[in-house]
């Protein structure tokens, strides 16, 4: 029935004449059908973009408006929505993404991955921070700013600079660091001071304690063996019922990322202050932002798949404008998963393996703007940087963005462990918070990019190993004799060739088996 009804359409459309067929390419209905096609498959880009300029357009015409606190907080209540949906949906995601897809792989591929993966976060982290101090030394952002105070941005009010950290906290905090002073008198009437570290709880999680634990966990479930199996296909199917709650969320990511924009651009100060006296800062920021984002890892994606990554790029819109809009890579994972799954047909085991861990660990973003940072308050404070303290900011910021918390403004509390390494005061960090939530934007998006094309890599690297065992495998054949013994002790991936008994020989056994 289904057949005859197809028949019976393409016959009344060519009844119709060429001028109304609905599937010819050149006439008017064939191009309204592929616009039709076009939009309903790129919907939620379009919408997402569409959000951010709205916002933004909604924040410039509120402006002039002089809207008071309490109304600036319900502009920005949808928006504040979003963010609670996205981080509610954050625990479940990693937890049963890195065990599912812990317990998917072998040991000899999960070694394999994991050791790529920490190089490539690694190496472009330090190339990221390298590239920073030397766009920050040409073009010098703290030159002619050293008279440049907080009180002349009208940051009063902006609170104390975060306190001083040491580097292993980043790798050590489970809450958050702070110190306390403690003064012990000796028995010889000695006064000695002692810098005690102590544990504050702040808002959010321990998203690289869930991350450790997660993968421990699968690996320790796909070590069980079929007593195993039942909990891995429980966080299975916990993994696909998040992320078709992630699928519902991203519907609402155009209206959430208006009310951020627009809620942001409305309560922000003087922006042309801002821009007049931390332009050169903003500039080299940015622009290190667009160098690495733009050429350097799409340049790496390129020599490792020969694929075009710009390519790979464009079906991952909706996750860098909720990069763009929330600030925040933990907030930007959820959506980055379903877009890279679906849109660029990455392995699931692949995506939701790598991206909770570079989401955490894998920060160059971060680290362009720390380096670009240190060296702008040296600058403010007339100091100069000699190699040692160069090579200091380099690894500092390279292992600091591993403890960095994924959330908007986080990487600013790592500069105070730089500047602490390199014996510079906090106290010009007020200045860098001044601005962070203009550079805070382009520093998420280009750390969710490295995350996806990281992930791009590995699942191009597996795929090529999967298809070099398949073809090696199909290549082994030995010959073997099929009796018991051998096929014990033969391997079961190698393919027996029964010998061939000549025909003559059959009768021969037949009898000795009968005198037997």
């Amino acid at each position: 029935m289904e057949k005859s009804s197809e028949t019976n359409g393409y016959l009344d459309s060519a009844q119709a004449g060429p001028a109304e067929a609905p599937s010819a390419p050149g006439t008017a209905a064939g191009r309204a059908r592929r616009c039709a096609g076009f939009l309903r498959r790129h919907a939620l880009v379009l919408l997402t973009v569409s959000g951010v300029l709205a916002g933004a357009g909604l924040g410039a015409a509120l402006r002039g408006v002089g809207l008071s606190r309490t109304q600036i907080t319900y502009l920005a209540f949808p928006g504040d929505m979003l963010l609670r949906m996205l981080r509610m949906i954050i625990l479940p995601l990693v937890v049963c993404s890195l065990v599912s897809g812990a317990a998917s792989l072998d040991a000899s591929s999960l070694g394999r991955l994991g050791g790529i993966a920490v190089a490539y976060f690694g190496l472009t982290t330090l190339g990221a921070s390298a590239l920073a101090v030397a766009l920050a030394f040409i073009i010098k952002p703290g030159s002619g700013a050293q008279t440049l105070q907080s009180s002349d941005l009208g940051l009063e009010d902006s609170g104390p600079p975060p306190v001083p950290k040491e580097t292993v906290d980043s790798f050590l905090d489970l809450y958050a660091t702070d110190y306390k002073v403690m003064t012990h008198n000796t028995s010889s009437g000695n006064i000695t001071q002692e810098k005690v570290p102590i544990s504050t709880e702040i808002e959010g999680m321990n998203i690289l304690g869930l991350v450790l634990f997660a993968l421990v966990l699968g690996v320790a479930l796909k070590k069980l063996g079929s007593e195993g199996e039942d909990l891995i296909r429980f966080f299975n199917a916990f993994n696909e019922a998040t992320m078709v709650l992630v699928s519902w969320i991203m519907w609402y990511v155009p209206v959430g990322i208006m009310s951020l924009v627009g809620s942001k651009i409305v309560e922000m100060k003087d922006i042309i202050v801002l821009v007049t006296s931390l332009g050169k800062y903003i500039f080299a920021s940015i622009l290190g932002h667009v160098i690495h984002g733009g050429i350097v890892l799409p340049l790496i994606y390129f020599v490792f798949t020969r694929k075009n990554p710009f390519r790979f790029l464009l079906g991952l819109l909706t996750p860098f404008a909720t990069a763009f809009a929330t600030c925040s890579s933990s907030a930007t994972l959820p959506s980055m998963m379903k877009c890279i799954e679906e849109n660029n047909g990455v392995d699931k085991r692949i995506s939701r393996f790598i991206l909770p861990i570079g989401a955490t660990v894998n920060m160059d973003g971060a680290a362009i703007f720390q380096c670009v940072a240190a060296v702008f308050i040296a600058q403010l404070n007339n100091v100069e940087l000699n190699a040692g303290q160069i090579f200091t900011i380099l690894v500092t910021a390279t292992a600091s963005s591993v403890g960095a918390a994924g959330v908007p403004a986080g990487g600013v509390l790592t500069i105070a462990i730089i500047l602490e390494a390199i014996g510079l005061p906090t106290h010009d960090l007020s200045l860098i918070l001044a601005v962070d939530w203009i550079v805070d934007r382009t520093t998420t998006v280009v750390n969710v990019e490295g995350d996806a094309l990281g992930a791009g890599i590995l699942h191009h690297l597996n795929q090529k190993t999967m298809k070099k065992g398949e073809q090696e495998l199909s290549e082994v054949k030995v010959e073997a004799i099929p009796n018991c013994k051998s096929e014990l002790e033969t391997s079961p991936l190698v393919t027996h060739q029964n010998p061939v008994v000549p025909a003559a020989s059959v009768p021969e056994l037949e009898s000795k088996e009968s005198v037997l």
